[in-house]
């Protein structure tokens, strides 16, 4: 941390906001970096100009945490992916963290070491298995000195328990989140039992990112919140949701939609949605707001406008268009100009542009989880007959 830097705690502790950055696997896999369905972070290292330019953007629209991009960048995933001969965790690690902080240094921002769920817990290795991971990566962070760690993307609270476990031996401050809703974790373990225990394992920061809209996930951490306090515990509470609507999800979230991952984008927020997120998100006490999938900076730039007041600050890439829409009283056109007001655009229901395309969908509902031998994981490419066997088990899940 460079030197006249606060660190999160001391950010937190006193009451400051702080916004975190968007959703990189989603953002780069459009830009034609990332491959969707192993969603690896290998561009960190392959192309680490695109990685560095994404920091950068977030930085600009108001993020002060550059979180490393090491989403999935344990060794196994990278191993179970098809990437492991062409590139090792450590390298992608290494890169990641060198991006994260030399976006950081451009501006009054922290750098957070991040590690997510892995195929070994969900092909039933041992606790002992799984930290090994953690470890590894964990030694590159400490090897690079991030400023603190965040556990996140965690669909049982058990192995998020044990990420904790393990980066808390850095001494640095940790966050852990799960991407569960309000039903609790996939082996149903409440959401508000869920933050008791990370927090009982050591984290300071607990919350939720992904899988389900802001709102829901907003939701989801008042429900943490509430229980942690009635445990009489403390913590710190962060938010970082889908920056796509929810309202079908089941307790899997996003990935169970059939227009996952390529048919997302007609559910994809405003940034006067953003608007509303920050400032509910806000009033229920969560102070480190940020965002997952689908979250681009004009949304980050979006929630950083709304708590400008409680921050002090306005963003440097709002200069150009102006808070609520001020930039259009410069149009050409005199209706345009009429909207350049925030009333219109807060009472705005935007339409689809679809006149037969449904409201929502019906989740893929099927049902397995970690123990469940259709996830056991394995690095070959799916065979014909597997693929038969997927298909079939769709079909059966759909009827």
């Amino acid at each position: 941390m460079a030197p006249g830097k606060k660190g999160i705690l001391e950010r937190l502790n006193a009451g400051e906001v702080v916004i975190g950055d968007g959703g990189f696997v989603f953002a780069l896999e459009k830009r034609g970096y990332v491959k969707a369905g192993p969603w690896t972070p290998e561009a960190a290292h392959t192309h680490p100009e695109a990685v560095r330019q994404l920091h950068r953007e977030f930085l600009r629209a108001g993020s002060n945490v550059m979180q490393t991009f090491t989403f999935y960048a344990s060794d196994d995933k990278l191993e179970n992916r098809g990437q492991s001969l062409k590139i090792t965790g450590a390298q992608v690690n290494e890169a990641a963290c060198d991006l994260a902080r030399e976006v950081a240094n451009e501006g009054d921002a922290l750098v957070a070491g991040g590690v997510s769920q892995t195929p070994s817990y969900l092909s039933c290795k041992s606790e002992t298995e799984v930290k090994a991971i953690f470890k590894k990566q964990l030694d590159v962070f400490m090897k690079k000195n991030v400023d603190f760690m965040i556990a996140e993307y965690f669909e049982h609270v058990e192995e998020a328990e044990w990420a904790v476990q393990v980066l808390k031996a850095s001494g640095k401050p940790v966050a852990a989140c799960m991407c569960i809703g309000p039903e609790g974790d996939m082996h149903g373990v409440s959401t508000g039992e869920c933050a008791v225990r990370l927090v009982k394992a050591g984290a300071e920061i607990v919350g939720i990112n992904c899988h389900f809209d802001p709102m829901t996930c907003v939701k989801a951490v008042k429900m943490m919140k509430d229980a942690v306090e009635k445990a009489g515990l403390k913590a710190h509470y962060m938010v970082q949701p889908l920056a796509f609507h929810t309202p079908d999800c089941n307790c899997q979230g996003f990935i169970d939609l059939p227009e996952f991952p390529f048919g997302l984008e007609p559910r994809i927020l405003t940034r006067w949605d953003m608007h509303r997120y920050a400032r509910e998100a806000y009033n229920v006490g969560i102070r480190f707001i940020g965002g997952c999938c689908g979250f681009e900076p004009y949304h980050i730039r979006a929630v950083a406008e709304e708590l400008a007041t409680e921050r002090g600050i306005m963003p440097a890439a709002s200069e150009k268009h102006g808070m609520w829409g001020a930039g259009l009283e410069m149009h050409t056109k005199p209706w345009v100009r009429a909207r350049a007001r925030r009333d219109y655009w807060e009472k705005l229901q935007p339409a689809s542009g679809r006149p037969q395309c449904p409201s929502m969908s019906t989740p893929e509902g099927w049902g397995v989880t970690k123990g469940h031998a259709d996830l056991l994981q394995h690095k070959e490419a799916t065979s014909t007959q597997e693929m038969k066997h997927v298909v079939d088990l769709q079909k059966k899940a759909k009827s």
